[in-house]
């Protein structure tokens, strides 16, 4: 239902730190549940973004301090989204590889790592942010819902370390994926 760990250990009347584990545990099961996933296929939303704390100064991409995540969407269907080292083609075009069906049709924004996405095995369109957010079918409006319910979810833990980054993430990927509340828990029995 979305309650911090330390209200439930609160509400339940025992220690934090068992509630603490708890949860840890219960999103290492579902950390392994979300990397299970079939390869999507038809249209496929893809997009990169920046997770971490307020800091004055530069926003965006050249953020110091921040967690770069890929993401991908299929179109009325399941989010699949990975913390990344960087945000080169060397890094997205192999994610893309195994989690997209060759032929699938590609939407993504103008960013020039998706330029090796019109030479693949898979059909392209970019959409340009400068002239609109959509075109038609060309958006990747989906994508950034995903990234904005995540980031209120993640805003409520008041920093995350970097290791355990990757269970909150999927703890999001998750929560999107198998939305109502009331299905989520039926999914990892």
């Amino acid at each position: 239902a979305g309650t911090p760990a330390r209200t439930a250990a609160e509400l339940l009347g025992i220690h934090r730190n068992s509630a603490i584990l708890f949860y840890h545990k219960l999103r290492e099961v579902i950390w392994a549940r979300t990397r299970e996933g079939h390869p999507f296929g038809g249209e496929v939303e893809v997009d990169e973004s920046y997770f971490g704390g307020h800091r004055k100064g530069v926003r965006g991409r050249g953020a110091a301090g921040k967690v770069p995540v890929f993401g991908l969407l299929k179109r009325r269907g399941q989010v699949h989204a990975v913390m990344i080292a960087d945000l080169r083609h060397s890094t997205l075009m192999p994610i893309i590889r195994q989690r997209v069906q060759p032929d699938s049709l590609v939407y993504s924004d103008g960013y020039h790592s998706y330029a090796a996405l019109d030479v693949s095995e898979f059909r392209h369109v970019r959409v340009d942010k400068k002239r609109s957010y959509a075109q038609g079918r060309a958006h990747i409006n989906g994508i950034e819902n995903f990234w904005s319910q995540a980031k209120r979810h993640l805003r409520r833990y008041n920093g995350i370390p970097r290791q355990s980054f990757p269970l909150f993430l999927a703890e999001c990927e998750w929560r999107f994926n198998y939305a109502p509340p009331r299905r989520l828990l039926k999914t990892l029995a």
